[in-house]
């Protein structure tokens, strides 16, 4: 893939997006900027070698993988059916229900949640 771009003030030069694409660099990466043969070569330069980062792939056992995603399945499921609380305003907000749902787990009902 070519394209014809121009050099401007400064020795500035927008590389067009399909180009960008196609190397797999963004704004903020850098590129080293070479010359063979009289041809300037631009070669992407990550700061971080991600080849060398293990993928969640890698990081799970295949039955660890299955007990997951089965989890998530079945959260998934009670979103679905309405099963969930909040979103709470602040922490407090949280805290309180939680200490409230708390002693009902225990077989303490209150009528009001507690206030710290």
């Amino acid at each position: 893939m070519t394209a014809l771009v121009k050099i401007r003030r400064s020795g500035q030069v927008t590389l067009p997006s399909r180009l960008r694409s196609a190397a797999g660099v963004a704004e903020g990466d850098l590129i080293e900027a070479s010359v063979k043969r009289g041809r300037i070569i631009l070669t992407p330069k990550p700061l971080i070698d991600r080849s060398k980062f293990p993928t969640a792939d890698d990081e799970y056992t295949p039955e660890q993988r299955r007990i997951i995603d089965a989890r998530l399945a079945e959260s998934t499921k009670d979103i679905r059916a309405g099963r969930l609380y909040g979103p709470f305003e602040t922490h407090e907000e949280m805290v309180r229900f939680l200490h409230h749902h708390a002693g009902k787990a225990r077989g303490k009902v209150s009528t009001q949640p507690r206030d710290r």
